[in-house]
């Protein structure tokens, strides 16, 4: 047994408009307006935000920086003339230039 009339012959006032439908043609809309089958709107999916999660915070096998000589050897011989070759070594943030 239901506990509200099923409103047959009831009418109802727009939320929207203010035009007068049937009570058993209203719809109720994601806000709450009351409003009639031609005044309806389904909530866009751009008003819901997707559950993301948490940005990961830290490594999973960190490992400690190597400190490894970095050796460039850099030279031009175009007309057979003898030119110092610098060798330069360094590491990231560091870089040493020589003359030999």
């Amino acid at each position: 047994m239901s506990k509200f009339a099923q409103g047959k012959f009831a009418y109802a006032t727009s939320d929207r408009s203010g035009v007068r439908y049937k009570y058993k043609d209203m719809r109720k809309e994601w806000n709450g307006l009351l409003v009639g089958p031609d005044e309806y709107e389904e909530k866009h999916p751009q008003l819901s935000a997707p559950n993301v999660g948490a940005d990961p915070q830290a490594l999973r096998d960190p490992r400690p920086d190597v400190t490894e000589g970095l050796k460039v050897f850099v030279y031009t011989d175009t007309v057979g003339l003898p030119i110092p070759r610098p060798q330069i070594s360094g590491r990231v943030g560091q870089v040493t230039v020589s003359t030999s």
